[in-house]
């Protein structure tokens, strides 16, 4: 049962290789705080997807894997931040940590690196949908 004050969000990710994004999904899982959830999640395959389903509205946070393969998710993130207007926010998946700097470039709101870690994926994912949705952590 869903608590009254948890705000549900619809998540994109964004990979070429499905086994990669199945590995996002399932670090982050369906709820990664008690006052998110639950998720849905929506998969893209190719850029075309991410630039088709982010236009068609209704999405709270894009997930996209900075390492995909032949349009990453760095550009994308670029692309989108410049052309959408109420981009959702972006967060970068990277293969190396050092790259972050580059997700400053691709003006992403949050980055993961791989391999991802379960509880600080939950948290970071949590913290942007929260400024997302505009909901509070629940009372403990």
């Amino acid at each position: 049962m869903t608590p009254a004050s948890a705000s549900p969000a619809t998540v994109l990710v964004y990979s070429d290789d499905a086994a990669v994004r199945e590995r996002i999904r399932m670090a982050i899982g369906r709820r990664p705080a008690a006052d998110i959830g639950p998720i849905t999640w929506v998969e893209a395959g190719t850029g075309e997807e991410v630039v088709e389903l982010t236009d068609a509205g209704g999405i709270d946070l894009l997930l996209l894997d900075a390492e995909a393969w032949p349009t990453g998710g760095m550009g994308i993130s670029r692309q989108l931040k410049n052309e959408v207007d109420d981009c959702p926010p972006v967060c970068l998946v990277l293969a190396r940590k050092v790259d972050k700097w580059l997700a400053t470039w691709a003006e992403a709101d949050a980055v993961l690196s791989h391999p991802l870690d379960p509880v600080a994926a939950a948290s970071t994912v949590a913290e942007v949908l929260r400024r997302q949705l505009g909901s509070l952590p629940a009372a403990r």
